[in-house]
């Protein structure tokens, strides 16, 4: 009887979860229900799968609506329905059209608000819904106008708390406030659950609705296959050719990767063709190898990363760069026959080229097969306040008030009480769809078979469901990132060409495995600008286990994860690194499982292994316990399962319930975090690339660096890092200078891409002019030739880009404004002959190098012709040198850094603490440690040179500073001000 129902998936407009309805049409004795979302199918599956365990028959459905104003109802009579429905809605959204008023379905009934449309114009599977507040206007019509009616009970909410709730779902969605909501804008009064025989009685005198009702009803079946695999099941014409041409080309990169004779790899590649065939995974293979197989003939450089890593077959592809011989890592662990879905595959592109790749994948497998996986953003926390303070007209200081001050007495008031009392009813609420950061889906079926298509401002057909519903409903799919780590190794390798006329191979890991002088670096922790090695926290760790090889790095990669650090595992495992005979496992079964990381779960594999081994899981348990840990299930219910069947198995094994419940803590403490080994395999490779890189050529390196952005810290760390690697530092110059940064020799001129306010379009001009007409020879000659306002000149001038013209910036400054008028521009042109120049006579003006520092420091971020120390008032630059901290261990010293970074934490008992990393007057790093008491007292009070009283410590060899009190020191005044 309720042919239309609004889940929460009507995006700020319904308000009720699939659960929530499901529950409420079981008490109120409803065996059927349709899901009517408004423009979307996000929820079907969901609900599909929730309304057959609790017997509830479901239909499929859509409402279709511009705006506000409803067109119709569309109900699936089959799978057919559900792809015309999303063929309707997707044609819409990817061409950016209305829907129109009337379609013609073949699989599905339609019904149409009282009034929309005459009965005339009705086809056979077209109806007019009546709702429960119309009765009394078909009272007098006739048994063939009734014989179009049904019962049209539309569901929106649960109660009148409910009903409030969608008012201000409504305003937030007009961005209006509630005051100002008309009555067409929101749904009835009456939008609610009541008992189906009430229902039924409302419309007792017009028994040929009910049965026009039950007749759709009856009508509608939709089944789905939730086991049957999603993806392109084919790559080439047949799934013979698959395993064909996936043999061919893993014996072709077994040759590659480990000659003719190795018999292992050979015994390894067989094995694992047999399972990959056996489970109908060689397409997804395939289609992996084609996407890298594009990138390299573009010359695109790639990390395939992910579980898939431990497959010798991947490798053999060259999909990974990671030998799972080398580091024993098991292929069954992550694709088994229990195993119905093929492992992950990550694959990281330059944020330069992933734009590119993904219009290939859209293009080879055709747009109506391919899409960008959806996400769903959901209200939450300060959002949800800034949101509803905004329909309640409240000033921003008052929301911002509500937000970090809610007991505040100014916030005792009936709207802000309200605002409170509705944060919990919103909360987790779906708010907009959005895009995954890289998941790419490729279907056997046209993708409309499942869902419609969005088109997101990314500009490629997205799904409208998130990747757990993919995974339920069969869908594996393919990681497509973007990253800067590849970007800087890409470009170091060209700039290193370019400038010295060397030719690197960064594929020559096993090379850079054995290299001293990388090894030597990696041991130092000096890894500033290397991939994911970089961050204070580790190249600490790096130094503690002083790390100078590659297996090290790879348990160093997932060690620094939060789930093994926040445990207390990671200061467990460096402790055991360093004496591995001085500590006991907490039951012989992990010695016999994890004596390779010292008794420390680091990787998935631990988990898997541990659960199996320890905790009594079969593999197919263990797996998804692997998973769940990784955050790739939500499926709560199912946790809770494996955990009671974890912690029975260790009673009945009569293991002590202290070791029982540490194990499974140590599990719980993965959760969302964990790498598998080969993922971390993949980190370090890359990490190794950079670190070769930057041992051999740290010039180039901090140039690509520098261009690449995106790392961890700001620019200013890595102009200091090339500075300290010997480099020449120039601020930008016109004839120099290019949009990015640029290194000559030693040399290195800072690119117009950094410069604040410059715009990007002339900043780019000056270096194409440059190019195509020779250097500019004067300022004149300049303004002649790139078109640019006095505004942007003057930036310019003051960063000193004119310096070879020998005049300083105040002269610079005063013939600017003599060769353009403040409302004019100069248009560009390069005249056939030389004209004469015009020759200004200037008064002599003087500058100061505190005048330079402040320019370069608001057009740049930081000073280049002074540090900041320069700028100090005091002279006093510490009793102690980052260099010898180690030689200071426990004692107080006095030191003076320039602020880098922090990263705050809270403690166990929710106090505020903070880790802080400088730089010392010689550019050395240095890191702090500030406790509760001291940071409360002594805070950072932003970017400069702070004098830092503390107590020199020292774990496994890294020394740092306990700080006892702290202070920014003040600097001289720029005399302009």
């Amino acid at each position: 009887m309720l042919l239309n129902t609004h889940t929460y998936y009507s995006l700020r407009y319904g308000t009720l979860s699939i659960e929530a309805i499901i529950q409420q049409a079981k008490e109120n004795n409803y065996d059927s229900i349709a899901i009517t979302d408004i423009n979307n199918a996000t929820g079907v599956f969901e609900f599909v799968k929730a309304c057959t365990e609790n017997e509830i028959k479901p239909i499929v459905g859509m409402e279709f609506r511009n705006g506000d104003e409803i067109q119709f109802i569309a109900l699936a009579q089959n799978s057919e329905g559900l792809k015309e429905m999303n063929d309707l809605i997707t044609d819409c959204n990817l061409n950016d059209i209305s829907i129109p008023s009337q379609w013609d379905f073949n699989h599905c009934f339609v019904l149409f608000p009282l009034g929309k449309t005459s009965i005339e114009q009705l086809k056979e599977n077209e109806f007019i819904g009546i709702r429960p507040n119309q009765i009394n206007k078909i009272l007098f019509d006739s048994v063939a106008q009734k014989s179009k009616y049904v019962i049209l009970n539309s569901i929106t909410y649960k109660d009148e708390k409910g009903f409030e709730v969608h008012k201000k779902l409504r305003a937030v969605d007009h961005n209006l406030l509630l005051s100002q909501i008309e009555s067409h804008q929101i749904a009835g009064n009456d939008e609610y659950f009541i008992p189906k025989n009430k229902l039924l009685g409302l419309y007792a005198q017009h028994p040929q609705l009910i049965e026009n009702t039950n007749y759709i009803i009856n009508n509608c079946s939709f089944s789905f296959n939730f086991k049957e695999i999603k993806n392109k099941k084919i790559f080439t014409i047949s799934a013979y050719d698959d395993k064909l041409l996936l043999r061919k080309l893993a014996y072709d990169g077994l040759k590659y990767r480990y000659g003719i004779n190795n018999k292992i790899a050979k015994q390894r590649v067989e094995k694992e063709l047999e399972i990959i065939d056996d489970l109908g995974f060689s397409a997804y293979f395939l289609i992996t190898w084609d996407i890298i197989r594009y990138s390299m003939s573009r010359g695109y450089y790639h990390v395939g990363r992910g579980s898939g890593a431990n497959s010798i077959v991947a490798y053999c592809l060259r999909i990974t760069d990671v030998c799972p011989i080398e580091l024993d890592l098991f292929f069954e662990r992550f694709l088994n026959p229990k195993r119905k879905s093929p492992p992950d595959f990550d694959i990281d592109f330059s944020w330069k080229d992933r734009d590119d790749v993904l219009d290939y994948i859209f293009k080879r497998y055709g747009h109506k097969h391919t899409a960008l996986l959806g996400a769903m953003s959901t209200f939450k926390d300060r959002s949800i306040i800034r949101e509803l303070g905004k329909i309640y007209g409240l000033p921003k200081e008052e929301i911002d008030r509500l937000i970090k001050q809610p007991n505040s007495p100014l916030n005792n008031n009936e709207i802000c009480k309200t605002i409170l009392n509705y944060y919990t009813e919103i909360e987790d609420y779906p708010n907009m769809r959005t895009i995954h950061s890289c998941g790419v889906l490729i279907s056997e079926e046209p993708m409309t078979t499942y869902t419609a298509l969005d088109l997101p401002p990314k500009g490629l057909p997205t799904v409208q469901f998130d990747m757990y519903i993919a995974e339920d409903i069969g869908f594996e799919k393919f990681d497509i990132l973007s990253q800067r780590g590849i970007g800087h190794i890409k470009e170091a390798a060209e700039i290193i060409y370019q400038n010295r006329g060397i030719k690197v191979d960064v594929y020559d890991i096993d090379t850079f495995k054995k290299d001293k002088q990388v090894a030597k670096q990696l041991k130092s922790g000096d890894t500033i600008g290397c991939f994911y090695i970089e961050s204070p926290a580790m190249r600490g760790l790096l130094k503690k286990l002083h790390c100078d090889n590659y297996l090290t790095l790879v348990a160093a990669s997932s060690i620094i994860r939060p789930g093994v650090a926040s445990s207390g595992m990671m200061k467990a495992y460096i402790e055991r690194f360093h004496d591995p005979n001085g500590f006991e496992y907490l039951h012989p079964i992990l010695k016999e499982q994890l004596k390779e990381t010292f008794g420390v779960m680091v990787f998935q594999e631990d988990v898997l292994k541990v659960g199996h081994h320890f905790g009594g899981l079969d593999l197919a348990d263990a797996d998804v316990l692997r998973r769940m840990m990784s955050g790739k299930s939500r499926n709560k219910k199912h946790l809770l399962e494996i955990e009671d069947k974890f912690f029975n198995h260790c009673k009945a094994q009569n293991y002590p319930e202290t070791v029982s419940k540490e194990v499974w803590r140590q599990i719980e403490s993965f959760a969302g975090y964990s790498f598998s080994k080969a993922h971390s395999a993949s980190y370090a490779v890359e990490s190794y690339q950079s670190l070769y890189l930057k041992s051999h050529y740290p010039l180039e390196f901090m140039v690509a660096v520098i261009n690449n952005f995106g790392g961890f810290y700001t620019t200013r760390v890595y102009v200091n890092e090339a500075k300290m690697a010997g480099a020449n530092i120039h601020l930008p110059c016109v004839n120099k200078s290019n949009y990015t940064t640029i290194i000559f020799g030693d040399n290195i001129y800072l690119g117009f891409i950094h410069l604040k306010s410059v715009e990007s379009s002339i900043a780019q001009h000056i270096e194409i002019e440059r190019k195509k007409n020779d250097d500019y020879k004067s300022l004149e000659d300049f303004t002649r030739r790139i078109q640019i306002g006095i505004e942007q000149l003057i930036i310019l001038i003051r960063i000193d880009a004119f310096r070879f013209t020998g005049r300083n910036k105040r002269q610079l400054l005063w013939e600017a404004h003599m060769l353009i008028n403040k409302d004019k521009v100069i248009s560009n042109s390069t005249e056939l002959f030389e004209i004469a120049k015009n020759e200004f006579e200037l008064p002599v003006l003087e500058h100061n190098q505190i005048e330079d520092a402040y320019d370069e420091i608001e057009l740049l971020g930081f000073p280049i012709t002074m540090t900041y120390f320069d700028l100090l008032k005091t002279d006093f630059r510490g009793e102690c040198m980052a260099s010898d901290l180690i030689n200071n261990v426990g004692k107080k010293v006095r030191m003076v850094g320039s602020y880098v970074t922090t990263k705050p934490v809270r403690t166990k008992r929710g106090e505020l603490m903070a880790f802080g990393t400088f730089l010392d007057v010689e550019g050395k790093f240095f890191d702090t440690t500030h406790f509760p008491p001291s940071l409360k007292q002594y805070p950072f009070t932003g970017s400069g040179v702070y004098l830092i009283l503390g107590k020199v410590v020292e774990e496994f060899g890294f020394p740092s500073l306990e700080v006892a009190k702290m202070v920014r020191l003040p600097i001289k005044g720029d005399s302009r001000a």
